[in-house]
């Protein structure tokens, strides 16, 4: 039987594509499950969900600023406003089940639905939950995790492990070696380094290829550098002729697979979509967990994984000097390039959006 769900959150792709890769799980099982998400006006979802096929609704919502404090006097406003549209989202649209991603919109739809009576599922995709998922969450009748030791933060009960949903054509990278290389316009014969900022980019990465351009130039080696749109157009100025050959620098990369495919190591922020990627992939990794996140999530992200032996990590503040000679010693360490594969490998789960999709069927259908 057809069930209707609703899916709330976004602000990041890594809140958008679980989102969007659950809904095409639901939408494997049956095509006639209906679906709607809902979103934060004026945030990537707007865009990106209704350009994967699903309707989107849009809350008047924003975040907490916590640099510049005065901007959150319209906050309480903005919040009474989306509670009120996510009552009348509700009612319209009648869910079996309300399903929170984190991000802005998922606090106002969760918090109603709770309030009106609604099952609700919570998928935290971080090792240290955010606080809007930890008061949705603590009411849900599901929370889906990506992590262990996530009863600090949710009911033990209601925990289950699934990893996270991710973009399954983004880590289909069997036998696409030397095609991505070609793609690329990279040597078949010379190992490569992927450096990924987010597709807004990430000033210390970007800095820190700076630093050492000059470096990379002569080592024996090439880089795909995605430097993000936001500095794009910025840095194309400050290199003008000087971009050498081996790097290749783009504001963003529209076939992850050929990226994670040509890559032999890989440098990343530590945001948890992108490690659960990173894990499927199952290439050494160079984690620089980005310090501009609530209760510095990326570095708990990234902890999770070195802990384990199956990540390095370099401190933002500490990238510039040590990201690149960081990168390249690696290189030059087979021994630790297999054990950091072999390790991250362990750690990959490839079904979460079919396992969370799952438990969306049976909260509906207890529900009827």
């Amino acid at each position: 039987m057809a069930i209707r769900v609703i899916i709330s959150g976004g602000g990041t792709g890594g809140h958008i594509f679980p989102a969007i890769s659950i809904a095409n799980a639901l939408k494997a099982m049956d095509p006639a499950n209906e679906i709607l998400f809902v979103g934060a006006n004026g945030r990537m979802e707007m865009d990106k969900v209704p350009a994967a096929g699903y309707k989107i609704i849009g809350l008047d919502i924003q975040g907490i600023n916590r640099k510049q404090v005065w901007k959150n006097i319209l906050l309480p406003f903005k919040l009474m406003k989306s509670l009120n549209k996510a009552k009348k989202v509700i009612r319209d649209f009648r869910p079996d089940v309300a399903v929170g991603v984190g991000g802005f919109a998922s606090g106002p739809l969760l918090m109603m639905a709770n309030k009106l009576g609604v099952t609700t599922l919570v998928q935290e995709q971080n090792s240290y939950a955010g606080v809007t998922n930890k008061k949705v969450g603590a009411k849900a009748a599901k929370v889906c995790v990506a992590y262990e030791g996530m009863d600090q933060f949710f009911p033990a009960d209601k925990i289950l492990l699934t990893g996270n949903p991710i973009r399954r054509e983004s880590v289909d990278i069997a036998d696409k070696r030397t095609e991505a290389l070609q793609f690329f316009g990279l040597d078949t014969h010379k190992r490569t380094i992927l450096i990924l900022g987010g597709s807004l980019g990430a000033r210390t990465l970007n800095e820190s290829v700076m630093a050492y351009i000059k470096v990379l130039c002569k080592e024996d080696v090439q880089v795909i550098w995605q430097c993000g749109s936001f500095y794009v157009d910025k840095l194309r100025v400050e290199l003008e002729d000087k971009l050498p050959d081996n790097v290749k620098m783009m504001a963003f990369l529209q076939r992850m697979d050929y990226a994670y495919a040509a890559a032999d190591l890989i440098i990343s922020r530590a945001g948890a979509g992108t490690i659960s990627e990173l894990c499927v992939v199952g290439k050494p990794v160079v984690l620089v967990p980005s310090p501009n996140v609530a209760e510095d999530h990326q570095t708990k992200n990234a902890m999770a994984l070195v802990n384990k032996k199956a990540a390095l990590l370099i401190k933002d503040v500490d990238a510039a000097q040590d990201l690149i000679p960081a990168a390249l010693e690696l290189l030059k360490d087979q021994e630790q390039v297999l054990q950091l594969s072999e390790n991250i490998k362990k750690l990959a789960k490839l079904d979460a959006d079919v396992q969370i999709a799952e438990q969306v069927y049976k909260l509906a259908n207890k529900n009827r």
